[in-house]
């Protein structure tokens, strides 16, 4: 998922531009999320709930980075990315 200038996506396929859809789509809602946290926190409210909400936060960043690295891996076997399978899988264990 490489940006170019123009800000659309270089040798962007339909499964790439799914898969950044998907990325977009999981970002947008642990933002939405991270801004009920912060509201949660600012009103005072219960400790459990707050660390609940956050934990899902977490796993939907991960799940974003997860689907990051996925779709690099893909590219990566079919040749097509730019990046080493040294690098993704240090993207991976980074994520881990």
């Amino acid at each position: 998922m490489t940006s170019t200038a123009e800000g659309s996506t270089a040798g962007s396929s339909t499964g790439e531009g799914d898969a950044r859809a998907a990325v977009l789509n999981r970002l947008r809602r642990a933002q939405g999320q991270l801004s009920g946290v912060i509201a949660m926190v600012e009103d005072g409210r219960d400790c459990r709930d707050v660390v609940t909400q956050l934990a899902a936060v977490s796993r939907a960043l991960d799940r974003a980075g997860f689907k990051i690295v996925a779709t690099n891996m893909r590219q990566c076997l079919n040749g097509e990315s730019a990046m080493s399978t040294e690098e993704l899988e240090r993207l991976f264990l980074a994520l881990a």
